[in-house]
């Protein structure tokens, strides 16, 4: 698969190359767009129009609508996900979980769904019986409404409830009080609350009755009527009002449920016009919980399932407690309800013929979650020992069915709340991955971008998270996988290390950008080489001889260092060389004939064609170092042809300066690295810095 990007960011435009199915690797030091190549990437699968235009590259800003970023040779590409810090901040450390939607994540499999719909099935006597009479729904609604209308008391009745409010001083809408009877029209209109809009309508006008003696809303003369209209408001308050329209439609549709005593005394209660009795209060505290009973029977039946039932022993025994005895039910024994508990017994009778399979199949979905939750809790917490990290996690279930994956310190029964706040930084990043994969392979998008994210870590800690991302039993093996990194370390354990370790094997490649052209070179196993064996093979390829004596110089501080640090003569002949100094020295004191013989033979070893006076010539002549710097192609090459420039000068440019230090030192060095001819591992913008400075002093010299 060949990826292009074209006007995004500092890359103008550039192919990657993925193999499909498995590890691709992109080595690239910093600056050279690893973020911006999974933000355009990602961006352009979604078909994110808006973030891919984020990447237009600043000096295009101008002319936007000229330059579009774009990202090509996506087609196959329908489902991605991108382990960044935008995922952490989005989907890890939840409040109440340590990532969004552990249930899908960690046990939702497609097993798990086959087992769902197989228990669904067996059930399914008792959809059809909800299905074909969507009464039962309805009565399910209206038992809710009867309930709620008692308020929260544990008593049954409370003054302060729906009923008490609307009822417990008497039906003022039946029974209006003396001298409001010319506003019966009004009251005892209950049709979309008319009645309680009107009495509102009445409270609201009182303000303005005392700034005349005239109606506030039609101007006519109120002295004869006013008494009449102020005793609305004492009579009537609107919300009570609305309170009891409500509970007299609930018990209008409930009422082909109760039994006939039932039915004369509700209507005797709410028909009253002084007030609810104690007696009264008693008996609908009595009718509310059969109501409440009823109520809960009809809703576990609609809802039976795999949860409401896995804690059953016997399934069968379960599920004839399931039968609705309508004898218990006294007050709502009608010939409606009757009709209603005749089609859900029966439901419930067929699903009884069924209930050995039924069993079965719940013992196995149970069997088949607590599999699943053991592997996904020992693969995280097996990493975790690896890493050296004292936590472990667990899936656990709450009250409502809901799972989630929770942390806890190890061998403490204490879960941690607030992960985000408790855990490092590097542990929070480490857990994060880990909590990644399992996400992606769960989701099973067509590619997974790994932006830069083990750079951070330690050795052990690195491997540990390398071994379970690739190597593990669940991981990321034969799944498309681009992992950005600039950490070399990474390419050297997957690429020369352990490449045997990965199936399918795993590619790499090293990314540069210069001026804005991205472009990639393959490393393969044996790119992946000791300084000793670049600075042989660079050492006789046909190049500048001062560029030899640079390899050859740093190839006998290799060995010098492997030999107990000795610094021998070569060495220190050339090292003189690179100080300008015509006559060589050794610490304090000049070199003798005999150190400087034995310096040129063991150099000539290697670079034939050696000669300390005519090399000092060069390093000496600013014209021929930047004749050299000019027609070298290597940027670590010419790093240290400006080095050399400088030697015994104040940089200024301390940037530049640190940079060229440590690249001239080898104990800086990788034991393992790339041939810096062939891989352009020093950042362009060092060299362009240099470039600036090599030029200035040529025109100074050309004047």
């Amino acid at each position: 698969m060949d990826i292009k990007l074209s006007m995004c960011n500092n890359i103008e435009t550039g192919t990657l190359t993925l193999k499909e199915g498995a590890l691709n690797i992109k080595y690239a030091i910093n600056g050279t767009g690893k973020s911006t190549i999974a933000q355009a990437i990602s961006s352009a699968v979604k078909k994110d129009v808006n973030e891919l235009k984020t990447l237009i590259p600043y000096k295009y800003l101008a002319n936007s609508d000229d330059y579009t970023p774009s990202v090509t040779g996506i087609d196959s590409i329908k489902q991605i996900m991108t382990f960044n810090e935008n995922y952490i901040e989005q989907y890890i450390y939840q409040p109440n979980e340590v990532i969004k939607n552990s249930f899908e994540i960690f046990v939702k499999t497609p097993k798990y769904d086959i087992h769902m719909k197989e228990i669904k099935t067996l059930l399914n006597e008792i959809n059809i019986a909800f299905n074909k009479h969507p009464e039962l729904d309805e009565l399910i609604t209206n038992f809710n409404m009867f309930i709620e209308s008692f308020g929260k008391t544990k008593s049954g009745y409370s003054a302060a409830s729906p009923i008490g409010k609307g009822f417990g001083k008497g039906n003022k809408i039946s029974h209006i009080p003396k001298g409001l009877e010319v506003y019966a029209p009004y009251l005892t209109h209950t049709n979309d609350s008319m009645n309680v809009k009107w009495i509102q309508w009445q409270i609201n006008g009182k303000p303005y009755l005392d700034l005349a003696e005239q109606c506030p809303y039609c101007s006519s003369a109120i002295t004869a009527n006013k008494e009449t209209i102020l005793k609305v408001e004492q009579e009537f308050n609107a919300k009570s009002i609305e309170h009891l329209n409500k509970i007299l439609k609930v018990f209008e549709m409930l009422l082909p449920y109760f039994d006939e005593e039932t039915k004369k005394n509700i209507k005797d209660i709410f028909d009253n016009a002084s007030g609810i009795t104690k007696q009264q209060q008693q008996y609908l505290a009595e009718v509310k919980k059969q109501a409440e009973n009823f109520y809960g029977q009809l809703l576990t039946l609609k809802g039976l399932g795999f949860h409401s039932l896995k804690q059953a022993e016997k399934v069968a025994d379960e599920l004839k407690g399931y039968i609705i005895n309508l004898s218990l039910f006294t007050h709502f024994n009608s010939e409606k309800t009757r009709d209603k508990v005749n089609v859900i017994n029966a439901s419930l009778s067929k699903v009884l013929e069924k209930a050995g399979q039924l069993q079965g199949e719940l013992n196995k979905q149970k069997k088949h979650i607590k599999e699943t939750i053991e592997q996904h809790n020992n693969a995280i917490n097996e990493f975790f020992l690896c890493a050296g990290y004292n936590y472990e996690v667990f899936i656990d279930e709450d009250d409502n069915h809901d799972y989630h994956m929770l942390l806890k310190p190890i061998n403490l029964d204490v879960k941690i709340d607030s992960v985000k706040q408790h855990l490092s930084y590097g542990e929070r990043n480490a857990f994060a991955l880990a909590l990644f994969m399992f996400d992606s392979l769960s989701k099973n998008p067509d590619l997974i971008i790994l932006d830069d994210p083990i750079s951070s870590f330690d050795g052990n800690k690195k491997f540990a998270l390398i071994n379970m991302l690739f190597l593990s039993k669940t991981c990321f093996k034969d799944r498309t996988v681009l992992l950005l990194t600039h950490e070399f370390n990474t390419v050297i354990d997957i690429i020369h290390t352990m490449p045997y370790n990965f199936h399918p094997t795993p590619n790499a490649y090293f990314l540069t950008t210069k001026n804005g052209v991205l472009t990639e070179i393959e490393i393969k196993k044996s790119d992946i080489c000791s300084f000793k064996q670049i600075a042989m093979e660079n050492i006789q390829k046909s190049i500048e001889t001062l560029n030899k004596l640079i390899y050859l110089r740093r190839f006998l501080e290799f060995e010098n260092n492997s030999n107990n640090g000795e610094k021998g003569s070569a060495w220190n002949l050339l090292s003189n060389l690179f100080h300008k100094r015509e006559i060589p020295i050794i610490s304090d004191r000049n070199m003798t004939s005999e150190e400087i013989k034995e310096a040129n033979d063991e150099i000539r070893k290697y670079v034939t064609e050696f000669e300390y006076s005519a090399e000092y010539k060069k390093v000496c002549s600013k014209e021929q170092l930047i004749h050299i710097y000019h027609q070298t192609n290597s940027n670590y090459e010419k790093l240290q042809i400006y080095r050399i420039f400088h030697d015994g000068e104040r940089y200024d440019n301390l940037v530049v300066k640190k940079f060229v230090n440590e690249v001239f030192h080898v104990e800086n060095d990788y034991l393992f690295q790339l041939n810096p001819k062939r891989y352009d591992t020093v950042p362009q913008y060092i060299i362009d810095e240099c470039d600036k400075d090599i030029n200035i002093t040529e025109n100074e010299l050309q004047k």
